[in-house]
């Protein structure tokens, strides 16, 4: 299994990737943007699978819906799955969308004992079409449920005891869900069982003053990079990338912040000893 730094793969870059090695270990690759029978985004992703080891994140199984998850969509997703053979699945806790209407966005769950069933019956099912175990990212949110049982920690260890199925966790989404709602950031990690963590999201916000928006539009903060040290404090050596979304600069841009990263990794995991 790949470790080290990765980058998503997007369409910016296709021609960089082509054209001459790029430093980067592994690239992560929007699932639903191959989800397709043929056409250019296939030849460019087996051009550059060639390369470079892929994972596959996916924006749309929507694995907190209470109807259960789309079969065509799985079928289809394990299809591009056994076509580019990516070292891990993974996709979001959330719900998005409502009898058959997607609503293009990431909606939060309430962390109540129902929705962990629901949740826990639709990973087994995506578990059982894909014959891997699924990877569950964290989203940021901007508002909370009264009607919430436990914290958002807890939930996340529960779907992994219950399934086995791993977490990638984003960096940025948990530091903008605890300064909105005013938890602690460190509490989060230390709720997240040791072993559950396949991949960690790095990635920027836009700040409101009294709130964050989880945009991944800018370069990485300073107080997401503190978090990041103490994400590997607990986990260790974890598969990270840099996470662009919009405002996406020239690739040489995004490779010095995946510098930084291993910079940052490095002091933690592996720091010199003083003589």
């Amino acid at each position: 299994m790949t470790s080290g730094f990765g980058l998503g793969l997007r369409t910016q870059h296709y021609n960089d990737f082509l054209t001459a090695p790029q430093p980067v270990d592994w690239l992560e690759v929007i699932s639903d943007n191959y989800m397709v029978d043929g056409g250019k985004p296939l030849t460019m992703l087996d051009r550059i699978r060639a390369d470079y080891p892929m994972a596959m994140h996916g924006v749309s199984m929507s694995i907190g819906s209470i109807n259960g998850l789309d079969t065509d969509y799985l079928k289809r997703l394990k299809k591009l799955e056994q076509r580019i053979e990516p070292m891990w699945v993974s996709d979001h806790l959330c719900w998005t969308g409502v009898h058959g209407r997607k609503l293009h966005d990431l909606m939060p769950l309430p962390f109540t004992q129902e929705a962990l069933d629901v949740v826990i019956r639709n990973v087994h099912q995506a578990q059982d079409a894909l014959q891997r175990p699924l990877v569950l990212e964290n989203v940021s949110s901007y508002v909370e449920f009264t009607s919430s049982e436990m914290t958002e920690w807890e939930f996340l260890a529960a779907i992994h005891n219950a399934t086995g199925a791993k977490l990638l966790l984003d960096i940025n989404n948990i530091y903008v869900s605890a300064f909105n709602h005013g938890f602690s950031s460190k509490e989060f990690l230390n709720g997240i069982p040791i072993g559950s963590v396949q991949q960690f999201h790095l990635a920027g916000h836009q700040n409101n003053g009294d709130h964050l928006i989880d945009t991944h539009d800018h370069p990485v903060c300073d107080s997401v990079w503190t978090l990041y040290q103490q994400a590997l404090v607990r986990f260790g050596e974890t598969p990270t990338m840099i996470e662009r979304d919009d405002n996406i600069p020239p690739l040489d841009e995004l490779l010095e912040e995946l510098d930084t990263a291993r910079t940052v990794a490095q002091a933690i995991l592996h720091p010199k000893v003083a003589l």
